[in-house]
């Protein structure tokens, strides 16, 4: 038996019970049958973004690097979708449409790039339009660095507020004693932009010597989950602990949330990464997972489609390959219901325009949750 393991489990389950986690630990199954599960698409073997275009199709990111369109089941290669590199986490990443996109045809595009003197990689940002089966007009927005050969959190998720900035996460790329805490270093962040790139005036960290001035938040260890709450109009982002410690937080301009200095995880070989859950100065999450989930992708529910699911979260677990539904009293969690349960690493799920919800799950394709009449 692997004495430190074992402790330090032990240890870490005795802090989160001290810390008083906020709902049942136990995630339940569901006390009825509401939804069938029809396929949209197959083979596409780790989906990663998914945007829904007015023609009716979907697009959706291959971490492998192919961008696909989807229409009445038949799959499209979209060309000249921007050169990835692919290593452990990263590739091609998250897609998210212009609020305007009818006028003006933006498609956003997360992925991980090569571009820098550094060998390896880093997260960047991109724009451009869908014209016939081709993108066009291609433009970065934000790259970030210094590039490494790491594999590991990349982050990385799009969403847009509804004023029309520009949000994006970027995991800490595996330098967790460097990245996070540090304004003047890419990694670790949540990250605001204008829809064309520039940076707004009034963010935070606007006017700090040597500071990345696109940051709007820090202390992110690797969020794989972004959504504009559309009812609080706040944004809200999950990311990944460590062995435990996944967190549910609210985004707030210049806040610091903690990693590594403050976390409800430890180490993956059971070692203590700090005896600390609470630190002036440091955010602290609405919720966390108690064991991790390894969270990645959410949608808010409100659609109709889903009346019982109304002004729920949705959130995918790689770990226990299910999709989570979190009910929520203001912001605070207090049911979680199993649904999807053994269906695959759940890598993302969203609300179409249409009001139902899609899931993308790794090894399959895409699956769409048809409510029973």
């Amino acid at each position: 038996m692997n004495f430190y393991k074992t402790f330090g489990a032990l240890a870490f389950l005795i802090t989160a019970s001290a810390c008083g986690q906020n709902i049942p630990n136990e995630v339940q199954l569901p006390k009825q049958d509401i939804f069938r599960v029809e396929t949209v698409a197959e083979g596409i073997m780790n989906p990663w973004g998914m945007a829904f275009l007015p023609d009716g199709s979907l697009l959706v990111s291959d971490k492998e690097g192919a961008l696909i369109q989807v229409k009445n089941g038949v799959k499209t290669n979209i060309e000249n979708a921007p050169k990835v590199y692919v290593r452990g986490q990263g590739g091609l990443l998250d897609l998210e449409l212009h609020p305007q996109y009818e006028k003006n045809g933006w498609i956003y595009i997360s992925y991980a790039s090569e571009d820098g003197p550094e060998k390896g990689g880093h997260t960047a940002i991109m724009r451009a339009q869908l014209k016939g089966n081709s993108l066009v007009d291609n433009q970065v927005l934000y790259k970030a660095g210094p590039n490494t050969t790491k594999g590991q959190h990349f982050g990385s998720r799009l969403e847009f507020d509804h004023l029309g900035y520009l949000y994006f996460t970027i995991g800490e790329r595996g330098e967790r004693d460097v990245n996070p805490q540090d304004i003047k270093r890419d990694g670790g962040k949540i990250y605001r932009l204008f829809d064309d790139g520039r940076i707004p005036s009034d963010n935070p960290f606007v006017g700090v010597d040597g500071a990345k001035t696109a940051i709007y938040t820090y202390g992110n260890r690797n969020p794989q989950g972004l959504i504009f709450h559309p009812i609080r109009k706040e944004m809200w982002e999950h990311e990944h602990g460590p062995r435990g410690g996944d967190e549910l937080n609210i985004v707030k301009k210049g806040a610091n949330y903690g990693w590594p200095v403050i976390t409800y995880g430890i180490n993956y070989s059971g070692t203590e990464i700090t005896d600390k859950t609470v630190m002036d100065g440091m955010e602290q999450p609405i919720h966390y997972w108690v064991p991790s989930i390894a969270p990645s992708g959410m949608a808010f529910v409100d659609s109709d489609k889903y009346p019982e699911w109304k002004g729920n979260l949705l959130v995918g677990s790689l770990s226990f390959q299910y999709l989570e539904r979190l009910v929520l009293e203001g912001t605070k969690v207090v049911y979680r219901e199993k649904l999807l349960a053994d269906m695959g690493r759940i890598r993302n799920v969203r609300q179409a325009p249409d009001g139902y919800i899609y899931v993308a799950v790794e090894g399959k394709g895409i699956v769409k949750l048809v409510p029973k009449k």
